[in-house]
């Protein structure tokens, strides 16, 4: 059909038809389809589940809250879970902002082979820790403040922080004890792990975890990513829009990081927690709330049905365990 529409303007429909043996009346036939589906208007469907214009310029009024600035939608839609209010699923979220061209990757992701490393569980507060030391620039070159910090892994909660002027081995024993005690560390309760740094592997800390019963692990030498909670910590905080370049002193140093560790423990939604904040986990308050969030869940599935299409929804289950390097089994080939 293309050939005969090159023929034509120079020899004639009815030659070029004869030439490449096709029926002129199959040839006005086509071209006659193809001009009138050409002049036929597009009509797109609009799906019965999808928001309506008010309902989306709500969901876009929320996210473009003041306090939602520097959120993702996944902890938008759990603050607004906890709230009380539900108005469409995370993924929608997503798909409303990319509409409006307001997603983008922030940062570049580096992905590390796979390996084989050493396993660890917890499946309750308080039974795995993981800690390391940050540096913090200071107000001129070349000097630093240092931020010690361990998270409990099955809760993510921050369960001790330091901010001091140098980094020592009898400071991060003293740090150490003083947690400890102050989260009531009974003798073979605990297993602190950490990487192969100076102070982590002095012997006044090996020798207060000792005194302590606690067991401690390392990471691998040479290998940066063997202690991921630590690192995932200071990487959220490195990345806060309001962390400065440099700190005017070490008292600006501290008043920074106590917002932060009161922000992460009591506000921040964490995706490996179900989206529920480090606090509520760590206090046993997990299953009280995502009942909560079921309720309502269960009140937007009895307004709208039609907008769950293959079950009504439920709420991100309550984490049951966490893993250092979950080890790969028949049905988890991954780590």
């Amino acid at each position: 059909m293309a050939g005969v529409a090159e023929l034509a303007p120079v020899v004639g429909v009815a030659q070029a038809c004869a030439a490449l043996g096709l029926p002129r009346a199959s040839f006005y036939r086509r071209t006659r389809a193809e001009g009138a589906a050409a002049k036929r208007p597009v009509r797109t469907a609009v799906q019965p589940r999808a928001l309506s214009p008010s309902e989306r310029e709500t969901v876009v009024s929320r996210l473009h809250e003041e306090r939602f600035l520097d959120v993702s939608p996944a902890a938008v839609y759990a603050t607004l879970l906890d709230e009380g209010e539900y108005h469409c699923s995370i993924r929608t979220m997503y798909r409303i902002l990319e509409q409006e061209g307001e997603t983008r990757e922030r940062r570049d992701q580096l992905v590390h082979p796979p390996y084989r490393k050493e396993e660890l569980l917890a499946t309750k507060p308080n039974e795995l820790w993981s800690w390391d030391i940050t540096k913090l620039m200071g107000p001129a070159k070349w000097t630093y403040f240092y931020l010690y910090v361990i998270i409990d892994v099955f809760s993510r909660y921050v369960v001790g922080w330091m901010v001091a002027d140098k980094e020592s081995a009898e400071l991060a024993k003293q740090f150490i004890a003083e947690t400890c005690a102050k989260q009531g560390i009974a003798s073979g309760q605990l297993t602190i792990h950490a990487d192969r740094g100076s102070s982590m592997t002095s012997k006044p800390v090996a020798f207060l975890m000792a005194d302590l019963g606690v067991t401690k692990t390392h990471s691998r030498p040479h290998v940066s990513d063997d202690n991921p909670y630590s690192e995932s910590h200071f990487k959220t905080m490195k990345y806060r829009p309001d962390f400065p370049e440099r700190f005017g002193s070490i008292e600006d140093a501290r008043s920074f990081s106590r917002r932060f560790v009161d922000w992460y423990n009591d506000e921040h939604r964490h995706s490996g927690l179900g989206l529920l904040s480090p606090s509520v986990v760590h206090h046993g308050l997990a299953e009280e709330t995502v009942e909560k969030r079921a309720e309502v869940l269960a009140a937007a599935y009895l307004a709208h049905p039609e907008r769950f299409v293959h079950r009504p929804p439920q709420p991100p289950p309550v984490p049951r365990e966490a893993w250092i390097n979950k080890p790969k089994t028949p049905d988890n080939n991954t780590q």
